[in-house]
């Protein structure tokens, strides 16, 4: 079984730090958290080992049409590890340096052999932003965040999968993205930009194909400002591997900032026992005046 007590704290630190953003601050709307979150409830229709644990690698459920379904409360597990882990306040969250080793929500290009692509604008706009210390990036103003810093973000995200439409609610900064799979195409260049863009999605076998485009251009992909543009067109590939086990392969196509399309893949694991919690950034926000560069 998951040890869900450990989740519950990891959580707890995930969300009492402002993640990587120049400045860490404990925010005060906060506090009382465990008595104001929902108590532990039994997820439904949980497969069990043989000596009644959950058995996170059986085969993954089937909605009623036999789709693999997705829904789930999902939360990131950072590559060279099997299950999420807590943030180290001594780790750099945004101040000092940036840890040691791959690490996809701070440099997502990290886990991509040679660094991202950049074009040299997109370099020199990279580099500024990390030498500021970050101190742009909309998490920090309690802005959305970009769709990429979201698949790596620590604070987890439900998915919910019905007929013709798949719904992700983001705990971090209360986001919400409809995945429409209506069979909708998606919509011209010039539609009015999105921070999440506007996404269709079809099956290909057991593999969720998502596409993506309608981004803003000043949209962040990772911590130190890795930008995407909106010229970009995003494509994930969402599979889920077993009960306990979501994959997903991102594609990222954006020829104003990159000299070429590339890939990174996340993993994420189901959390059981526990549902999502209020997350209201801008409430008592006290720091935005503290921000400043290195």
């Amino acid at each position: 079984m998951l040890d869900w007590s450990r989740m519950l704290e990891m959580r707890n630190v995930a969300r009492g730090w402002k993640f990587g953003i120049g400045v860490l601050v404990l925010t005060a709307a906060l506090q009382g958290l465990l008595e104001a979150q929902w108590p532990a409830y039994p997820t439904p229709g949980v497969p069990n080992t043989a000596d009644g644990k959950p058995n996170l690698e059986a085969p993954a459920p089937k909605t009623a049409d036999g789709k693999p379904d997705l829904t789930g409360i999902w939360q990131f597990v950072p590559v060279g590890r099997t299950r999420p882990e807590a943030p180290r306040p001594d780790a750099s969250l945004g101040l000092g340096p940036t840890p040691t080793g791959p690490n996809q929500f701070f440099n997502i290009g990290s886990t991509v052999e040679g660094g991202l692509p950049f074009q040299p604008w997109a370099a020199e706009l990279r580099s500024q932003r990390k030498a500021a210390n970050n101190k742009d990036n909309p998490d920090a103003h309690c802005l959305p965040i970009g769709l990429m810093q979201l698949h790596t973000h620590p604070q987890p995200r439900k998915l919910i999968q019905i007929r013709d439409v798949i719904v992700i609610l983001y705990e971090s900064n209360g986001g919400l993205r409809q995945i429409f799979t209506d069979g909708r195409k998606l919509p011209p260049n010039d539609v009015q930009p999105w921070w999440y863009g506007y996404s269709v999605g079809r099956w290909d076998g057991d593999t969720l194909v998502v596409e993506t485009n309608g981004f803003r251009d000043d949209v962040w992909l990772d911590v130190e400002g890795s930008p995407l543009t909106n010229a970009a067109r995003m494509i994930e590939r969402m599979r889920r591997v077993n009960y306990g086990t979501l994959e997903t392969e991102i594609t990222v196509d954006d020829p104003k900032a990159y000299t070429k399309p590339w890939t990174v893949r996340v993993t994420h694991r189901i959390m059981l026992d526990t549902e999502l919690i209020e997350f209201v950034c801008a409430e008592n926000e006290k720091d935005a005046p503290h921000l400043v560069s290195k």
